[in-house]
């Protein structure tokens, strides 16, 4: 395919967002065959220092991309992701490709077909070519297990990329990659994405066909998008969703509508934030900087009002929804040989074969308690916002975060209870780069929309992302790459006890 006057190196076709590779590949300036490449030597350039990719199929994705090319060259009708690299989260099934989930009961498990949503992906022309890390079953959010080590934040691979996402948005913000998909229960989607410094959907439940939650009728769980700005996190989504018969939970929702966005006036919103939607644990640090930021921010919105919020007893009520679905899906497992699960999943599996039938119902109550007080704040405002994480990131040799500010934390996901009270309540919600922190690392915002209104939150997320742009105290932070290459091998590895054969 020929290069356009002024064309982008080969080593910089990465920068370019996923929108304009996809533009650009319709009008025959870049190809698929040079995207991927890009994306290899990007890989093996940077993933030795973050560890964000695992499983590949370079052969087959070289195929795939040529085809992908020739279809462009003779003009043929092309998808939304035509041609663009893409890579999978390791819990979810891709045809061909290792599904570790994290775990060594699945080190050698090769996918025999896609699930539902990685099947729309490549209806959409995107080239399916590698896996992203996990932790162990996606259990807590610090990206490492026994099969393939763990993941580094790519502004300090010393520290936590947060998790369970966190190899997608590691691959991300390293320009490895530009379409990673995702998955969140307790903020897997947004805790990495403002880890990483890149934007992660937690979208409606049921949007997102996941034909394979054990648990049907459950809403804690979804699918979704990440993105290095909200045009591309969109692009995805609207490739993703898709009714399914699979999906109890499915509603319709116009992939037209997300895939192209509608202005939104900032200047006509009525935002309502909060430090901690009034109980969850969050540093003293985290707290100061979303002041500052509201201050930075606040003249953007008609309203931005500090609220108070009632969420009941959602801690106690999100361990019990939380460990229904480990029981469900853990017990053969774990009756075989508990030592076969890691200690996170151990631990949810316990907690949940305790409960009794009057604490599930209970929890169901309660969960319907919440969401009903949570939704009554929409009849005054327009968005939610408040810090997506509780704590700065810390080293990822440090499992999960004990305790806060000198208090211990209720469990090992305590500290994400600023993602999972928003999962409770099931409402869109989206993690936006918003400057750094204290300790200069990424900021990340989280915007939550109202009921069901996926496509609006996006429409305000992507104005708030331009806004932001103008202000260098709320801009989007990027790694220095340049020292990531030049970095000696890392230990992230280290933690592997039986390391798997890469396709």
């Amino acid at each position: 395919m020929p290069r356009e006057l002024g064309m982008p190196a080969h080593e910089e076709l990465l920068s370019l967002s996923a929108v304009e590779m996809r533009r650009r590949v319709g009008t025959k300036e870049i190809s698929p065959v040079e995207l991927l490449e890009a994306s290899i030597a990007r890989i093996e350039a940077l993933n030795p220092a973050v560890n964000a990719v695992c499983a590949t199929d370079y052969a087959r994705a070289r195929r795939e991309a040529k085809v992908a090319e020739t279809a462009a060259l003779k003009g043929e009708a092309l998808g939304a992701l035509h041609g663009l690299p893409a890579a999978i989260k390791d819990l979810h099934d891709a045809e061909g490709l290792l599904t570790t989930h994290g775990s060594p009961l699945y080190r050698g498990n090769v996918a025999a077909r896609d699930c539902a949503m990685v099947a729309n992906v490549r209806r959409a022309g995107a080239v399916v070519f590698a896996k992203t890390n996990v932790p162990e079953f996606g259990a807590g959010a610090n990206t490492r297990n026994p099969v393939w080590g763990a993941t580094g934040n790519p502004f300090d691979p010393h520290l936590n990329a947060s998790g369970s996402s966190g190899g997608s948005a590691a691959a991300l913000a390293c320009d490895m990659i530009p379409v990673c998909t995702g998955s969140d229960t307790g903020g897997s989607l947004r805790t990495p994405a403002a880890y990483c410094g890149v934007v992660g959907m937690r979208p409606s439940p049921g949007v997102v066909p996941m034909e394979f939650r054990p648990l049907g009728w459950t809403p804690i769980s979804v699918l979704g998008p990440m993105g290095r700005s909200v045009a591309d996190a969109r692009q995805l989504f609207a490739a993703q969703i898709g009714m399914n018969d699979g999906e109890p939970l499915a509603f319709p929702m116009s992939p037209e509508r997300i895939a192209v966005g509608r202005p939104c006036d900032l200047g006509g919103l009525r935002v309502a934030w909060t430090e901690d939607f009034g109980q969850c644990p969050v540093s003293r640090e985290i707290r100061a900087v979303m002041r500052g930021r509201i201050g930075a921010m606040r003249h953007l919105f008609r309203a931005c009002d500090e609220v108070v919020f009632d969420f009941g007893e959602a801690d106690r009520c999100f361990d019990v929804i939380r460990a229904m679905n480990f029981v469900t899906r853990y017990a053969a497992a774990y009756a075989k040989d508990p030592s076969s699960l890691g200690p996170n999943v151990r631990a949810n599996y316990e907690m949940g074969a305790r409960m009794t039938m009057a604490e599930v119902a209970w929890a169901h109550a309660e969960q319907t308690r919440v969401f009903r007080r949570f939704q009554a704040h929409f009849r005054n405002y327009d968005l939610v916002l408040a810090p997506t994480a509780a704590v700065t990131p810390f080293p990822w040799t440090q499992l999960y975060l004990a305790e806060l500010e000198g208090k211990p934390l209720r469990n090992y996901y305590h500290w994400l209870a600023p993602t999972y009270f928003i999962t409770l309540v099931t409402n869109p919600a989206i993690s936006i780069p918003c400057g750094v922190d204290h300790m200069g690392l990424p900021f990340g915002i989280q915007a939550v929309g109202r009921f069901r209104g996926d496509a609006e939150l996006l429409d305000a997320a992507e104005a708030m992302e331009t806004a932001f742009a103008a202000i260098p105290e709320l801009r989007r932070p990027r790694p220095d790459t340049r020292k990531l290459a030049a970095a000696p091998t890392s230990a992230l590895k280290s933690i592997v006890t039986h390391p798997p054969i890469l396709s």
